[in-house]
């Protein structure tokens, strides 16, 4: 296809009518009127020989062309609005530049603060976005970092991607402080038969020790699934229950809530949380500085100059 035959402005409007499938809010996003939208709707059928909006009573729903092209759409607007904002020099105090990272909420309890201070300070004029993270994004971390500035998780998910490592933290095993049938530590037979919460439970999704607890043949009741680390210790507090977090997170919870953190009986790896970007951002200027803001809050993390280990840069 020629693209030099296309009008690219065709993409801000298909953006706007996929996400709000109507004519009149896309044109209120667009600053236009609902008679240029509607022509540009007009060409975008004619180009695509399919309605992208269907209407169904009063309302517009998206065709399955539309449905295939709305995520592709998103992902080539940011591409190009990324093109357009480069500049030769990137200075971060007139910066207006948004920062996407893909995380956990542990990973943003632990180093979100300290980014956005950073980021506050030497880079006002900026803003910092976390994304929900999700299983099927890290499934697809190599398309999903065109579009986001970092993927921040542990080893062992994610491979043949630029990364550098940022700190290190342990498992504990979180019970409730009132739980008399668990002592000063807990046995693999009380792992086996107690109930578990677990986080982020399939196919694909496990925590590193979860995975390294099953591989020694320790198979979970699961009682409870949930898909945030923040929300684990009220699911333990006042049960029987017991669950898998790291150290860093076990050491906020508020002492009011009635847990405990116990060493794993198992020797749980440790977890090595680490950054990770596309390829073609590797010498970004503006990237590369986010990347340096990133590696100093971790290294606050740790309380040092650094980071645990020296850090693996590929």
């Amino acid at each position: 296809m020629n693209l030099a035959r296309l009008d690219l402005n065709l993409l801000v409007a298909l953006d706007a009518l996929l996400q709000e499938r109507s004519v009149t809010r896309a044109a209120e996003r667009m600053g236009l009127s609902q008679p240029a939208v509607s022509a540009q709707l007009g060409r975008l059928r004619r180009h695509f020989h399919d309605d992208l909006l269907a209407r169904a009573g009063n309302q517009y729903r998206l065709t399955p062309l539309a449905v295939q092209l709305k995520e592709r759409v998103r992902v080539a607007l940011s591409g190009a609005e990324r093109v357009f904002a480069a500049e030769p020099d990137f200075d971060p105090a007139s910066s207006t530049r948004e920062f996407s990272m893909l995380m956990s909420d542990y990973g943003v309890a632990v180093l979100g603060p300290g980014i956005a201070a950073r980021l506050a300070e030497e880079a006002p004029g900026t803003r910092l976005r976390f994304p929900a993270n999700t299983p099927k994004m890290v499934d697809a971390a190599v398309h999903e970092l065109v579009h986001t500035d970092l993927l921040v998780i542990p080893h062992g998910f994610v491979d043949d991607l630029p990364h550098q490592d940022l700190y290190r933290d342990e498992w504990v095993c979180l019970v409730a402080a009132g739980n008399t049938a668990v002592g000063e530590s807990l046995t693999v037979g009380q792992l086996e038969t107690m109930p578990w919460v677990v986080t982020y439970h399939g196919p694909t999704a496990s925590t590193p020790a979860a995975r390294q607890m099953r591989m020694l043949g320790i198979e979970p009741h699961v009682q409870v699934v949930t898909e945030t680390f923040l929300t684990v210790p009220g699911l333990v507090a006042g049960t029987n229950r017991v669950a898998l977090l790291q150290r860093r997170m076990a050491d906020r919870v508020p002492a009011e809530l009635g847990v405990r953190a116990l060493p794993c009986p198992f020797e749980a790896a440790p977890l090595v949380e680490a950054m990770w970007w596309h390829p073609m951002y590797e010498d970004d200027p503006e990237h590369r500085y986010l990347r340096d803001v990133v590696l100093r809050a971790a290294a606050a993390v740790t309380g040092i100059d650094g980071v645990d280990e020296p850090l693996r840069q590929k």
